[in-house]
């Protein structure tokens, strides 16, 4: 079952509502170009976003944001649900005062991209209401969809939130208590400071003791968490502001725009100025200026 409903101003999706009975369609590393929320019904999967792997066991909503990289596959039986929406249809930034969506559900440097579903049965009643606004063709179809996701999102939120503060690290001995300070680090310097080593020197100790630390309790790179803060800033930038990518490179650190250009699209797939295109340029600018 697949349900969706196409911007008619450029014929891109909007919405799209889809149930699967299998995790055939997501065996394969894949980027879209809008939000991607997923509930999953399943006794056991593997996951992989961005640079990590994931074993889960139970239900869970899976969030992510456009061009994240993703996969999922598993020899248990599962079935869920999709939500795709664009950010024309919904921008979670200019409702981050409502939803805190971002750095919680989507591009959260410190969380994880997933949470422990509870509480089912508020989702599936959301999203069978929404499969029958769908369904119809009245007046403020759209108004309604928003209502319908924003209470998805809220609930996701808050849920999110619980879940996090359940899973983040305690901290009992020397070498967590570096992890977030490393944390710290990078969130303070991330748009001067892109090597390994500048950091291990800020913590005073060694890049391979870092890489261990980082590895042990994330299973990944100082370089890969370091890539992912710049990558979440420089989308940000790209969505929000019409800024020139020049003017956002320097801002991050790079002083060569098409070095820049070319990291961003290694890591994101597209290149800065697709990205502005197919998610969005400057929205709330337009929005201000009455151009939307």
């Amino acid at each position: 079952m697949v349900q969706t409903i196409i911007n008619k101003q450029n014929n891109e999706l909007a919405f799209r509502l889809e149930q699967f009975t299998n995790l055939e369609q997501f065996s394969y590393l894949q980027r879209n170009k809008y939000y991607t929320i997923i509930l999953l019904q399943s006794s056991g999967f593997n996951l992989k976003v961005d640079f990590s792997d994931y074993q889960l066991k139970e239900n869970h909503i899976i969030c992510l944001s456009p061009y994240q990289p993703f996969m999922m596959s598993s020899v248990e039986e599962c079935s869920g649900f999709m939500l795709n929406f664009h950010p024309d249809f919904f921008c979670t930034y200019r409702h981050q005062n409502e939803i805190e969506t971002e750095g919680v559900l989507f591009s959260n440097f410190l969380g994880l991209p997933f949470f422990k579903l509870s509480e089912e049965a508020l989702f599936f009643n959301l999203i069978s209401q929404i499969s029958r606004e769908m369904n119809k063709d009245s007046i403020a179809q759209h108004e309604v969809l928003v209502a319908f996701l924003k209470v998805f999102l809220i609930e996701s939120v808050r849920q999110k939130k619980k879940f996090d503060k359940d899973t983040e690290l305690k901290f009992t001995d020397r070498q967590s208590e570096i992890l977030q300070n490393l944390m710290d680090a990078i969130e303070s310097n991330y748009t001067k400071l892109h090597a390994p080593n500048e950091y291990a020197d800020i913590l005073c100790i060694s890049p391979r003791t870092l890489a261990g630390i980082v590895k042990k309790y994330l299973n990944q790179t100082p370089t890969s968490l370091i890539t992912y803060r710049i990558v979440i800033a420089a989308k940000r930038e790209l969505y929000l502001t019409s800024k020139p990518v020049k003017q956002i490179a320097a801002a991050l650190g790079y002083e060569d725009e098409f070095y820049f250009s070319r990291f961003f699209k290694k890591k994101v797939g597209v290149s800065p100025d697709i990205y502005r295109k197919t998610v969005g340029f400057a929205k709330l600018e337009k929005l201000q200026a009455g151009l939307l």
